[in-house]
């Protein structure tokens, strides 16, 4: 119930900050006529209109408070000024000087806090010098009322920026969580499927033993070679089950069906990358030169997959202003790969457990060729890949 009601006032929270002065705008025009009346000093000459404008001048603004709560302790602050220029007397409608002092030092930083402090003091003293006899007996006291007040908000300030946080450390975590969920899942994953190429790869040869054998004795010893086709029947069962376990457990994934059906990415996706690298807010230039040339598509996974995880460590650890520059480059027996940044990610601190340049490593090792990761002379830091293509491959 309290979550559900907490959701709401955030959710409106300009309605709530409006029903929390309205007591007060009530209270000011109920003691308006009150204040007339009694004759108090300057009452008589703004009279009840003037009096409402003033009250009015002084809540109004409350309502603003937390989205710009600097701006609204100087409104007040200003027309509490003018009521002390006019010699109106303390109203019910001032108690607006108090939330706005809480509203500043519960939502900015602690020198706003202090400033308007020390502005709420000041303008306690004028008034008590002017309107009170004994300003220096009771001073003290509304003075300490003040500082109370201003304590509340920055507890509240202290207090909110904790549970922020909270939040955010729980957010993160939660994310981290989900990260190492997913690794360890891609990890089992890859264990499995080693697993499961070990054993199809057994039984196709097993089947390739059984089937020779049964050839040799297929007119000799008709019972061999019919054994030997039974076994080859039910070892290729098993290759075809264990196979499909393997594309299974390769397709599990939380994505959608679509997702798990999509294409994998190649050269022709590397502009979309390039793009999308931009708009994470690292500028980068794409480059190609030579002849272009068809690439089968597990290359085309690779080379893809290389300059992503390039891109992806220069936007990590490269720092702000970091710029990228990925050329392609099409020879004749070899397609070159050069990432570089101009960061500081040769200086970023390695975690530990990264496999991120063994997987690059790995991705061109599988087509016969090679990855050098180094710092740039003058800063930054530059990938070198080369992947054999055509007759070279």
């Amino acid at each position: 119930m309290f979550g559900r009601l907490r959701a709401w006032t955030r959710r409106h929270s300009k309605l709530v900050d409006a029903l929390t002065v309205s007591p007060l705008a009530l209270l000011s025009l109920a003691t308006a006529e009150a204040f007339t009346r009694s004759g108090s000093l300057g009452a008589r000459d703004v009279g009840v209109p003037g009096l409402l404008l003033l009250s009015a001048a002084l809540i109004a603004p409350l309502t603003w408070r937390r989205e710009h709560p600097r701006e609204v302790f100087a409104v007040v602050a200003a027309v509490s000024f003018v009521q002390w220029l006019l010699d109106v007397i303390v109203l019910p409608a001032n108690i607006a000087v108090l939330v706005a002092v809480y509203g500043v030092a519960s939502r900015c930083t602690l020198r706003w806090a202090l400033a308007a402090g020390a502005v709420a003091e000041f303008g306690l003293l004028l008034a008590m010098l002017r309107w009170s006899p004994d300003a220096s007996q009771s001073w003290p006291s509304s003075s300490a009322f003040i500082v109370a007040v201003w304590i509340a908000g920055i507890y509240a300030n202290t207090r909110r920026r904790y549970v922020e946080s909270l939040v955010e450390r729980a957010e993160r975590a939660e994310r981290e969580r989900d990260q190492q969920a997913r690794i360890a899942a891609a990890a089992e994953r890859a264990r499995i499927a080693r697993e499961l190429h070990d054993v199809v790869a057994h039984n196709v040869s097993v089947m390739v033993v059984q089937a020779d054998g049964a050839g040799f004795a297929l007119d000799g010893d008709p019972e061999q070679a019919r054994r030997a086709m039974q076994a080859i029947s039910a070892t290729g069962r098993q290759a075809l089950a264990e196979m499909r376990r393997l594309v299974g457990v390769l397709r599990q994934d939380a994505g959608s069906p679509a997702e798990e059906y999509a294409p994998q990415p190649g050269v022709a996706q590397l502009g979309d990358l390039i793009r999308q690298v931009r708009d994470s807010g690292l500028p980068t230039e794409f480059t190609v030169s030579g002849t272009a040339r068809t690439l089968p598509e597990g290359e085309q996974l690779a080379v893809y997959r290389i300059v992503q995880e390039a891109l992806t460590n220069a936007l990590k650890h490269g720092g702000p202003g970091t710029r990228a520059w990925v050329e392609m480059t099409y020879g004749t027996g070899e397609l070159e790969l050069r990432i570089s940044d101009d960061g500081r990610g040769a200086a970023a601190p390695r975690l530990v457990g990264g496999h991120g340049l063994i997987g690059m490593r790995e991705r061109a090792a599988m087509y016969g060729g090679s990855v050098e990761a180094a710092p740039r002379t003058g800063g930054g830091f530059r990938v070198v890949a080369r992947i054999p293509i055509g007759m070279a491959a």
